[in-house]
Formats: C-alpha cells, structure tokens, sequence
C-alpha cells in the first residue's frame, strides 16, 4: 500500500456510517474504525465495509498482559483488516506476542502498528499526568525502534515526528499520523497538528483525517482536497 488518506469514521452507529460514505459515488476511501463505532457495533459493521470494498485500519489500540492481547488479535486476524494498532507503552514483549497473534497459519496477517503517544498529549501532560520526563520526541522514537525491534509495521504518531521516525527505523517502516487539518480549520482537541501538504512533505506514509473531513459541508470535496494536498492526484 501507498500514500493514502485514512477517514476517521468516528460515528455512533452503522447507519450514520454507511449514510456518510454513500455520498461517495467515484471513490472507496479508506476508512478508519474506532472504539465508539466498534463497540456499538461489532465485527459485523468490518465486514460490511469489507464487502462495500472498502479499506479498513481498525483502530482498538490493544494494551494489556501479553497472552490476552496474543488472543484478542488472533480474533482481529480473521476479520481481514488492513491495519490495527496497540499501545506500544504495552512493552517489547507485549508487541511480539501481538504479531504472533496476528499472524495466520498461512503466514499472512494484517499490517499491525504501534500508538507511541497520543497527538492529544503534549510534553506538560506527559510530564505531569504520565510521570514521563524524557522529551516528547525521544520517547516516541524510542516506543518507535521498540516497535520495530517487536516485529511491527511502523507507528502511529504525530507528523511532527514522521519524519524523525523514518530517520531512525528506515523508510520502510511505515508512519501513519493523526493530527492533520487543513491550514483553514479548527484544531480541537489536538495540541501537535499539521496540514497535509506539511505531512507529505515531512514524510507521513498515511494520514488520518476526521473532523475536517466528516463535519465538512461538502465532505467529498474535503476528502478530494485533502488527497490533492497529501498524494498529490
């Protein structure tokens, strides 16, 4: 997989889901599937987006003892996504027993990332809500070569730190970052954001975009605008 725009389809229920993306006539966006969609709706709400061909990053951020997130994702591994996530604060050995997990008995599995911290996170909360003094920037790229060192695809992570990350774990590992707005737009509760055309040009493999797009008036012409600005087509 390329570049690529991901929507956040941070909706309530399958109907506001598949109300939003029938307005696509000429595209299959890929979708982003959060906790609120998927616990109101389970893995049936996956496979009618799979069916409707659509891809799909299933967004649950796993963190727990390493045998139970081993086995959630060994479930995760027969909806055939193309990407999900844990927590890679969970450990090294937490993330290896992920990709065991995930990996089907064929050898194949989806595309598995690491959320190193949240872009709603700025360096005063890690600070005073986490305990973690180190520098926002060298704790990502540590939870991000931890990930790699796991066997995991890339990270989740702001595009302020898309391009450092592939600096230290090579192009190949993949970056995939929230936080994206146009220069025009509300941030809302974001605190590390940039544009798309800034998280191209920084290095971000795929964005996720939510708010600017969904809320848009015209949310199709703001998906088009924001693969123009980010892909470049």
């Amino acid at each position: 997989m390329g570049k690529d725009v991901i929507i956040a389809c941070d909706f309530a229920s399958a109907q506001e889901t598949f109300a939003f993306l029938d307005r696509f006539t000429e595209e299959k966006p890929f979708v982003k599937i959060g906790m609120e969609l998927f616990y109101a709706e389970g893995p049936a709400i996956v496979r009618e987006l799979k069916a409707r061909g659509h891809k799909i990053f299933l967004d649950l951020k796993l963190h727990d003892i390493p045998n139970t997130v081993k086995k959630a994702m060994a479930v995760l591994s027969r909806l055939d996504v193309d990407i999900t996530n844990l927590h890679a604060a969970g450990t090294v050995g937490m993330m290896r027993s992920a990709v065991e997990g995930l990996t089907r008995p064929d050898g194949t599995r989806p595309l598995l990332i690491a959320v190193t911290q949240l872009t709603s996170t700025d360096q005063a909360a890690m600070e005073e809500d986490l305990w973690i003094r180190a520098p926002i920037d060298e704790v990502v790229m540590h939870y991000a070569e931890n990930a790699k060192n796991a066997g995991l695809d890339g990270v989740v992570c702001s595009p302020l730190e898309a391009g450092k990350v592939h600096a230290r774990c090579g192009a190949a590992f993949l970056t995939v970052t929230p936080g994206v707005r146009f220069a025009d737009g509300d941030i809302g509760d974001q605190k590390r954001v940039m544009t798309p055309a800034e998280a191209k040009r920084i290095g971000s493999d795929y964005i996720v975009v939510g708010r600017p797009i969904t809320a848009a008036d015209d949310p199709v012409a703001a998906y088009r605008r924001c693969v123009k600005e980010f892909v470049g087509e």
